[in-house]
């Protein structure tokens, strides 16, 4: 498996990596905050980070749900995380007429879940030879994500992650199958265990979806165990008042803990 090089780092190399932000940014000062607090305790533990958060959440339950700030507001905010903190940025796109903007200001360019057979998206997020990040969507088996690969690398870009966050099981439910990281690292590229989303309860709430945080240690660690090298977190000062995805982040309190007893089992496995 080849690590991909980032700034001065490697993801998929010999430390863990870690993506932590917020779902969406609701507001400069929750972003700051939280990009502060994540880089010092990723570099406290010695862990490479990589800051995320989304300008805009497309795929929202319903037309009333909050999506963020939009581009132009949240990649300025973006921007200035990369400038004042010095970190690499990840950030999701959902449109071809986005990949412009974003790629001037994003080191990984994410795929979401949903769109991740999107051919248009995929070979446009390939031709820009930043790191694309494809979430490997919860309809899909993880032997199905090598035409998702050669999409990207059709424009003669190698630099890709694959992210498991669980799978479709029943309604309003995801499981995630710790087999899947095996399975896709042998493809070739580092896979990113995104450990936040993988306790999601799609449509929980009805009109919204719904989580249950309680999980998000046992499943990242159980994921390092199984040999990913990489982690995603969505992470925010106050979970409960949160405007999206609140019930599967965890809290910005607790994450030194969580983040400590994975880079622990990383370096024992």
């Amino acid at each position: 498996m080849k690590s991909i090089k980032l700034n001065n780092f490697e993801i998929g190399g010999d430390k863990l990596t870690i993506l932590a932000g917020p779902c969406a940014i609701e507001s400069e000062e929750i972003v700051f905050k939280t990009a502060e607090k994540l880089k010092e305790i990723t570099k406290k533990l010695d862990i490479n980070f990589v800051f995320k958060a989304s300008y805009d959440k497309a795929n929202r339950s319903s037309i009333n749900s909050f999506r963020g700030l939009g581009i132009d507001r949240g990649l300025e905010i973006l921007s200035e995380v990369k400038t004042k903190y010095n970190l690499p940025i990840v950030t999701d796109i959902h449109q071809v007429s986005e990949i412009e903007k974003v790629s001037k200001v994003a080191d990984i360019i994410q795929i979401p879940a949903f769109l991740c057979r999107q051919t248009d998206l995929l070979v446009e997020a390939g031709k820009t030879g930043k790191i694309v990040n494809i979430k490997k969507g919860q309809f899909l088996a993880p032997e199905q994500v090598k035409p998702l690969i050669d999409k990207v690398k059709s424009q003669g870009n190698d630099n890709i992650l694959i992210t498991e966050r669980g799978t479709t099981f029943g309604y309003n439910n995801l499981v995630v199958d710790m087999r899947a990281i095996k399975i896709m690292q042998d493809f070739g590229y580092p896979v990113v265990f995104d450990a936040t989303h993988s306790v999601q309860l799609p449509g929980g709430h009805g009109e919204s979806s719904s989580g249950d945080r309680r999980f998000v240690p046992l499943l990242a660690k159980s994921a390092v165990c199984a040999g990913a090298r990489c982690l995603f977190f969505e992470v925010h000062p106050d979970p409960k008042n949160a405007k999206c995805d609140g019930d599967n982040m965890i809290c910005l309190d607790e994450a030194e803990n969580v983040f400590d007893i994975c880079n622990k089992i990383f370096k024992i496995v």
